[in-house]
């Protein structure tokens, strides 16, 4: 029987590895035992997964990504090119805090940009948007854009990651889905 994904000749997939239909994994990347990849994923070059790290289906896990354990991913999830996780708030080479990750949670649709940095222990928010270079030291709200060094919100964006402009009536539209928006107490609801 034919296997249900694609794992390059030159990938290492270490046995208890769960891997679902549709996964893609490509040249020199390593899923270590213990991680799950849900449906569709596509896992880039020089990746690495670690034990406990969840990731839903159809993630979009671009080049030279280490993903530590503690992080989970949604659906939808895409890692853009050289994005950083980290799992330790005070690592020191000399200390072992083995065991003791802080967890990420990355919500479904959420984009991380090339670049970025996400400090352990803040989670993202479904589909935020997460600019390239970012260095995320505090939780992100679903559909937040932030951007800079440390990262700040400038605003919201759509499902189909386009910037919304509310009205007085706190009310937007994406030009490209055509979903509707309400901006109401600092939290976004898809209304249409």
């Amino acid at each position: 029987m034919a296997e249900a994904y694609f794992i390059h000749p030159s990938a290492i997939v270490d046995q208890g590895s769960h891997i679902g239909n549709g996964v893609k994994v490509w040249h020199f990347s390593h899923l270590m035992s213990g991680c799950v990849l849900g449906e569709n994923c596509n896992i880039g070059q020089n990746v690495v997964i670690s034990p406990g790290v969840n990731l839903g289906k159809n993630v979009k896990v671009q080049n030279n990504v280490s993903i530590y354990e503690g992080v989970t991913c949604d659906d939808d999830v895409f890692l853009g090119p050289s994005m950083v996780f980290t799992n330790v708030l005070n690592p020191r080479s000399a200390v072992n805090r083995r065991g003791l990750y802080a967890k990420t949670h990355v919500g479904r649709g959420a984009t991380i940009g090339a670049n970025a940095t996400i400090v352990c222990g803040h989670d993202i928010g479904e589909f935020a948007f997460i600019g390239a270079g970012s260095v995320v030291t505090k939780t992100v709200a679903p559909y937040a854009m932030v951007v800079g060094n440390p990262a700040r919100q400038i605003g919201w964006v759509s499902e189909f990651g386009h910037r919304l402009s509310f009205n007085e009536e706190g009310l937007a539209g994406c030009p490209e889905s055509k979903q509707e928006y309400k901006l109401e107490n600092s939290q976004i609801t898809r209304i249409k």
